[in-house]
C-alpha cells in the first residue's frame, strides 16, 4: 500500500456538494474516517456567489475540502441552456477554490468528468489526452467549465504551492443516482425503464441505435474510496482517471439490467437513431500504480442501485431541462411504485427521456 501523506483523521473536511450522488457517496465514506464532516445548504451559502463562499469558508475554517457540486443535466439541458452550464460551474469552482486558498485550506480535491476528453481519443483514455482534440459538442460547455476547474488548481499549484488535486471519474452509478426519465444517463434510465416496463407488463423496451458502443461503468461508493484514497496518498499536478477499466456494450448492459430487474420482455433497437461516440473507456493505470482497485462487481452494483431506485433513495429533479445545481438546490424524493418486488439479494460493499443507449457524454 502506497504511504499515506495526508491523513483525514481529526480534521475539518468540507464536501461541496453533499446533496449529490458523488457528493453524499463521500460523506458516507468520510464517516469511517474520524473527522469532522461540513456541509452547507443552498440557504447557507450560494456557491455562486463570491463573498459567501469566502465568509463561510473563514467563519468554519476547513482542513480539507472536497468540491463534488456542479450544475449537471442531459443533452437537452446542456444544449438549452449552454451560459448557465459555463457560467455556474465556472463561478462556483472559481469560488470555492479561491477562498481555499485564501483561508489557507491545506488539501481540496477538485471532482471532474470523462467528458474532459476529446470526443475521439484513443482508448483507453490517457490522461495525457486532454487538450488533444475536440470535445463532443452536446455537453462542451460542460466540459469546458471542468477543464478550467482542473487547470485552475494547477494555476494554485504552480503560483502559490496548493495542495490542490483533481480525479476525473467515469460514468457512475448507485444510490443517490437521477432517475428522472427527463434528464437521467443511461444506467438509472435503463433501470427504471425495465422497471415500469416489468410493472406495467410490457411485451418490450427499445434503445437507440445498434446497441454497439461501449461505456464504462463505476459504482460511486467505488468512486468516494477512491477519492478519499487519492487524498490521502497523491500529490502533484496531474489530474487522475478514476473508473474500473473495463466497459460493456449498451445492449449488453441492457440485457444485465433486465435480468436483475426481472424484466423478461424483449429488447429492441431503433436503428434510425444515432449510436453517439463509439467507446469511451478510461485508463486506471495511474490509479492502479497507486494502490487503489474498485471493489463493487457490475452486477451486484446494478442490483444495489434498483434497491436504492425501490427504497426512493434517488433524485428527481425539479427542473430537468435547465439542470441541476446539485448540492446547492433543493431535491425531492418519489417512492416507487409501491406494488413493485424486491430487488434480487446480491452482496454488496447517459439522458434522454425515451430512447435508452443515447448517452450523455460524460
Amino acid at each position: 500500500m502506497p504511504e499515506v501523506i495526508y491523513s483525514l483523521a481529526g480534521k475539518r473536511v468540507y464536501v461541496a456538494g453533499h446533496r449529490g450522488m458523488v457528493g453524499s457517496a463521500i460523506v458516507r465514506r468520510l464517516a469511517s474516517e474520524g473527522c469532522e464532516i461540513l456541509t452547507a445548504t443552498r440557504a447557507e451559502v450560494d456557491l455562486r456567489r463570491q463573498e459567501q463562499v469566502e465568509a463561510w469558508m473563514s467563519k468554519h475554517r476547513p482542513d480539507a475540502v472536497f468540491l463534488a457540486a456542479a450544475r449537471v443535466g442531459g443533452i437537452l439541458a446542456n444544449a438549452t441552456y449552454p451560459a448557465d452550464f459555463l457560467y455556474d460551474n465556472l463561478i462556483l469552482q472559481a469560488n470555492v477554490i479561491h477562498a481555499a486558498h485564501r483561508t489557507h485550506v491545506e488539501k481540496l480535491m477538485f471532482l471532474g468528468s470523462s467528458c474532459i476528453y476529446p470526443k475521439f481519443a484513443d482508448q483507453p483514455i490517457v490522461e495525457d489526452s486532454l487538450l488533444t482534440g475536440s470535445l463532443e459538442p452536446t455537453n462542451e460547455w460542460y466540459a469546458i467549465a471542468k477543464i478550467a476547474g482542473l487547470k485552475l488548481c494547477q494555476a494554485y499549484r504552480k503560483q502559490h504551492g496548493r495542495d490542490f488535486i483533481s480525479a476525473m471519474p467515469t460514468n457512475l452509478y448507485g444510490p443517490g443516482d437521477n432517475f428522472d426519465l427527463g434528464s437521467s444517463h443511461v444506467m438509472p434510465a435503463l433501470i427504471r425503464k425495465t422497471h415500469e416496463a416489468k410493472v406495467n407488463q410490457q411485451q418490450e423496451i427499445c434503445i437507440w441505435g445498434t446497441g454497439t458502443p461501449r461505456r464504462e461503468f463505476l459504482h460511486v461508493d467505488d468512486c468516494a474510496d477512491a477519492c478519499l484514497h487519492l487524498m490521502k496518498t497523491y500529490s502533484a499536478e496531474s489530474h487522475v482517471n478514476v473508473g474500473c477499466g473495463e466497459d460493456i456494450t449498451i445492449l449488453e448492459l441492457a440485457y444485465l439490467v433486465s435480468k436483475i430487474v426481472g424484466f423478461e420482455g424483449k429488447i429492441t433497437r431503433d436503428l434510425t437513431k444515432p449510436d453517439g461516440t463509439p467507446r469511451k473507456l478510461l485508463s486506471v493505470d495511474k490509479l492502479r500504480t497507486l494502490g487503489w482497485s474498485p471493489q463493487i462487481g457490475l452486477k451486484e452494483g446494478i442490483a444495489d442501485a434498483y434497491r436504492s431506485f425501490l427504497d426512493g433513495h434517488h433524485l428527481e429533479r425539479s427542473d430537468s431541462t435547465s439542470g441541476d445545481l446539485i448540492g446547492q438546490s433543493d431535491i425531492s424524493f418519489e417512492k416507487a411504485k409501491s406494488s413493485a418486488p424486491h430487488a434480487p439479494t446480491l452482496s454488496t460493499v447517459a439522458h434522454h427521456p425515451l430512447a435508452i443507449g443515447n448517452l450523455h457524454e460524460g
